[in-house]
């Protein structure tokens, strides 16, 4: 295998296929860089979008949305179906601010649903089922979430989860550290539950997309 085909050769050569982005992406995404805040980026915030739009999803949960930068692609993708919400879910006061901010420039606050709590008591407690449900929660989190999504999803919704690659820690056994071990444990419960089809893609910090069936 050439030496060129490298992990930052791949992401990076993934960017490059993402179609121009409005004004706004690129602003939160140079915020993003600057204050090192983690988004999901373009080619996996791209990625979002196109599930969205491939299953005509009409109703979309977020565990977790900083900024509102995955909640605009998934805004984005309802605007195109024809309306919907998605639930934007975030702890802290200013970051929902910031992304009403935000999404009130795409011209998508319309669509979009703020709450400002613990992301998995609010999915509980937020009539579903959901087309699609977006899981960037703490990571020793994750695992304890997983009936909850369950519930809350249709069948035939999908559940795209972010950082199961974890910056390559689940692969140091030495790394025992609670975040670790949650992304270990949600990976192995997800991908050994028959009512899943679960595929890992590399792509950024690795996402799994899983179909409940």
């Amino acid at each position: 295998m050439s030496d060129l085909l490298t992990y930052q050769s791949t992401q990076d050569y993934l960017a490059t296929l993402v179609p121009p982005r409005e004004k706004e992406f690129q602003e939160m995404e140079a915020y993003a860089a600057k204050h090192d805040f983690p988004i999901i980026g373009p080619a996996c915030g791209y990625y979002c979008y196109q599930l969205a739009r491939m299953i005509n999803a009409r109703s979309i949960f977020e565990l977790g949305s900083g900024y509102g930068y995955s909640t605009a692609w998934f805004a984005k993708a309802l605007k195109e179906n024809g309306g919907g919400v998605v639930h934007h879910t975030v702890w802290d006061e200013e970051l929902s601010k910031s992304a009403r901010s935000h999404l009130v420039k795409l011209g998508s606050d319309a669509l979009v649903q703020y709450h400002v709590s613990e992301a998995v008591e609010a999915l509980r407690n937020t009539d579903g089922p959901f087309d699609i449900i977006f899981n960037d929660i703490d990571k020793q989190a994750y695992p304890a979430s997983l009936p909850v999504i369950k519930e809350k999803l249709r069948s035939g919704g999908l559940l795209i989860i972010d950082n199961m690659l974890w910056s390559g820690r689940i692969f140091d056994g030495r790394d025992v550290s609670p975040a670790t071990e949650g992304v270990r444990e949600f990976t192995k419960k997800i991908t050994t539950d028959s009512d899943w089809i679960v595929s890992l893609s590399p792509m950024r910090d690795g996402m799994i997309v899983a179909y409940k069936k």
